[in-house]
């Protein structure tokens, strides 16, 4: 927690300056932290525009604190201390293992070069392959174009440089679209469940078993949860804008089907736009809340309350209607502990949410519609607003920073919490006594 509030403190003071600014000019406090801190927090709301704002310096503050934020501080400075062949301690150790929620202290140091090394790889190829389109476009700029979208999308942040309308002018753009959903939902799905689909595929290779078959109950659950978000996410759009002027209803098919996929796939964290979110439908919008509130995957540059969390939360409900002892999940039995955390993690971010948007619906004139979508979008660390975020005022302005930060760290507390204490000694149990529910 204090690690990113400290990287947050110390980028707003770089923004401030006025050599981050293009005219010279020092951007008031409040709009610097703002950005610090959704930058920080890979969330991508901005209450300024990025492209006509900062000049390049301010550019390279804001691109590293999205590095930064969307790898920890905590992987950046094991990084530094693997690349100085210096040893990790066991104090660093549970501290690494609590801020990627592991279960185990073994091979820590060869988790984290991995994490860095895969990072940088498929950030350097996205930026490669945006180069195809950027360079064409903007000359010899597209370079730093291209470099800021590939880190700003595989880190969820979903802020660029491009325009002040995010993607919008490349809505119709196949390689831009395609580029652009892959690398979010490599950073979202997350590293250990990298990590397990190469194991199985060098298995596969060798011994020829079923893939599936082989994976970590995580990844089956991961994958699942994405596949199933990300397409049944994209035919509900498809259906839902389908006939609306503002949005898809004068393109062609395939155009229709290549932007609502792409908007499925960017509110489940990303914060990139291809359509103004405030043209979409009423029941988009709804659907929009509901893909942003889960987010991506656990262990991974996403946000929200996580895929796994939310499938482990029906499967509990499903087990209690079912009147079952055991929470089944593809044949394996889940942990209480896995329970009660994945209920804690939700009621903290729905908390979050509901106390946020009643504190900006008391400071802000807005619809209630945009009020949630704003704050269900800072929680999550999305970044998609239905055009709120730039007249925020100041108590808005604020509210938004702590939503961002605490929808950031709050997940990652609460698993160290768990993780770290346990009960011990003798415990004195309390009476039990029957209550109705439902």
């Amino acid at each position: 927690m204090l690690s990113f509030l400290f990287v947050i403190l110390i980028g707003s003071l770089l923004l401030a300056l006025p050599i981050s600014s293009k005219n010279g000019k020092a951007v008031p406090y409040i709009d610097a932290l703002f950005t610090a801190t959704t930058s920080t927090c890979v969330t991508g709301l901005v209450t300024l525009p990025t492209v006509t704002t900062w000049s390049v310096f301010g550019q390279i503050v804001i691109l590293l604190l999205i590095q930064v934020g969307g790898l920890g501080i905590i992987t950046v400075i094991t990084g530094l201390t693997v690349a100085l062949h210096r040893k990790i301690g066991l104090k660093d150790s549970r501290l690494i293992s609590d801020s990627f929620n592991l279960t185990s202290l073994s091979g820590l140091a060869a988790f984290v070069k991995k994490v860095i090394l895969g990072t940088l790889i498929i950030e350097g190829v996205g930026a490669v392959l945006y180069m195809i389109v950027f360079i064409p476009d903007f000359g010899v700029k597209g370079i730093w174009l291209s470099i800021f979208n590939s880190i700003s999308a595989f880190c969820n942040a979903g802020i660029d440089i491009i325009a002040e309308n995010s993607l919008c002018n490349y809505a119709l753009n196949p390689l831009i679209n395609t580029i652009t959903s892959l690398l979010i939902i490599l950073g979202g799905i997350g590293y250990i469940v990298w990590w397990d689909i190469i194991r199985v595929l060098k298995n596969v290779r060798k011994e020829k078993v079923k893939c599936l078959k082989r994976l970590t109950l995580h990844s089956k659950i991961a994958l699942s949860a994405t596949l199933i978000l990300i397409f049944g996410g994209a035919v509900a759009i498809f259906i839902l804008e389908y006939n609306n002027p503002l949005t898809i209803a004068n393109y062609s098919l395939f155009d229709k089907i290549q932007i609502s996929f792409f908007q499925s796939i960017t509110t489940r964290t990303a914060g990139f736009a291809t359509i103004p979110q405030e043209n979409l439908t009423n029941a988009t919008a709804i659907l929009c809340l509901f893909l942003m509130f889960i987010g991506g995957s656990p262990v991974g540059t996403a946000g929200g309350i996580k895929t796994v969390t939310i499938v482990v939360l029906f499967a509990t409900a499903y087990s209690a209607i079912k009147n079952k002892n055991e929470v089944v999940l593809f044949n394996r039995n889940l942990s209480r502990q896995i329970t009660k955390k994945a209920v804690a993690v939700a009621s903290m971010s729905f908390s979050i949410v509901f106390i946020s948007t009643v504190l900006l619906a008391a400071v802000t004139n807005a619809l209630a519609l945009d009020i949630i979508y704003e704050t269900v979008s800072a929680t999550a660390t999305v970044g998609l607003s239905r055009n709120l975020t730039p007249y925020l005022g100041l108590l808005g302005k604020l509210i938004i920073i702590v939503t961002m930060y605490l929808g950031r760290i709050g997940p990652i507390s609460l698993a160290i919490a768990f993780n770290s204490k346990e009960e011990t000694g003798n415990i004195v149990k309390n009476p039990t006594e029957e209550i109705s529910v439902g």
